[in-house]
């Protein structure tokens, strides 16, 4: 076998370096099928958990507005201030209506007063008194009636503000400076509790893809391109539309990301058994790829074809297609 190994190699004058001895503690592999996940690829658009409005709570013209689509707001956070010049004026009739009670209320005392001393004195019935506390009593419950509805105003002018109801970022602004809202209406859109990525795929994956199951997703790193890290599905939504099964993945971080946005995502959709041998085990020597033959006292390379790369226990492996058989050992570092 070694010469024709020999003889196929012979074409390369630098292939013959492989033939050199083999490198001393070198570990040997035994060459085994092992079962690895059938990976999909599929793009998954980025979703916010939550998409809170932001509403107006009176009516009014929009008088300012503190932040931007993009801007990120904290829960309770002034964004918008709405005015309603009625409130004003209100305020003012409030005000002299209060001034017209207390004034009245103060010639009641009077009354009461000057009633209660001449009752004393037994120059007056008891009804005059009677009709004295009365008024005064009316007064000071109409006094009161008119500071509540002072303070119903205030309330009203404070509402004005429109607060971010959660923290997250802000989506779209769909007012303008100047703009006439209704109570109720809303002035921004909030994005909170997180993001994730929401899958949608053939109905022929629904019966093999599994909660809890690690996929691959494609970060967008500061240079513009994706590199991939782990994920975890985490719900697979028990309808079928459309002949498509949505599913839901969770990744640590996609802060980075627009809401919306797609990125490509590969995701198990099945198992089946192939030979795979580490692939820092492979040399490739002018475009074709070797492993070396344990068992010999000099390296026996052998040329193999080579499939996908992905990891087992942690370690990257590659599937070979040909040239290795089940048994076969080979050296490894």
């Amino acid at each position: 076998m070694r010469n024709f190994l020999l003889r196929s190699l012979a074409f390369a004058a630098p292939v013959a370096l492989a033939l050199a001895p083999a490198t001393a503690g070198a570990a040997e592999y035994v060459v085994q099928p092992m079962t690895v996940p059938i990976m999909k690829s599929v793009f998954g658009q980025v979703q916010s958990r939550n998409v809170i409005p932001a509403r107006a709570r009176i009516g009014g013209t929009v008088a300012g507005i503190t932040v931007q689509e993009g801007d990120t707001v904290e829960a309770g956070q002034t964004v918008a201030e709405v005015s309603d010049e009625k409130l004003a004026l209100q305020r003012d009739a409030l005000d002299a209506k209060r001034l017209a009670v207390v004034a009245r209320l103060d010639n009641a005392r009077t009354n009461l007063s000057r009633a209660q001393d001449l009752f004393s004195r037994g120059s007056v019935p008891k009804a005059r008194l009677d009709e004295a506390q009365t008024a005064h009593d009316v007064l000071v419950n109409e006094l009161q009636a008119v500071e509540a509805e002072i303070a119903v105003n205030r309330q009203q002018a404070s509402e004005g503000a429109v607060v971010a109801p959660e923290s997250g970022r802000v989506l779209t602004v769909p007012v303008t400076h100047g703009s006439v809202v209704l109570p109720g209406e809303t002035i921004l859109r909030v994005a909170s509790g997180g993001y994730f990525l929401r899958l949608s795929l053939p109905e022929r994956h629904a019966a093999t893809i599994r909660e809890g199951d690690t996929v691959e997703v494609g970060i967008r790193g500061a240079d513009g391109l994706l590199t991939m890290t782990d994920g975890r599905l985490v719900k697979v939504y028990p309808e079928i539309e459309n002949g498509r099964v949505i599913a839901d993945v969770e990744v640590a971080d996609l802060g980075d990301f627009f809401v919306g946005e797609r990125t490509l995502v590969s995701i198990p959709v099945g198992r089946h058994e192939v030979i795979a041998i580490p692939a820092d085990a492979i040399t490739t020597l002018h475009g074709i790829d070797y492993v070396a033959l344990a068992g010999h006292e000099d390296q026996v390379l052998v040329s193999v074809v080579v499939g996908e790369t992905f990891k087992a226990d942690g370690a990257p492996m590659r599937e070979v297609l040909s040239g290795l058989a089940s048994g076969d050992r080979i050296v490894a570092p």
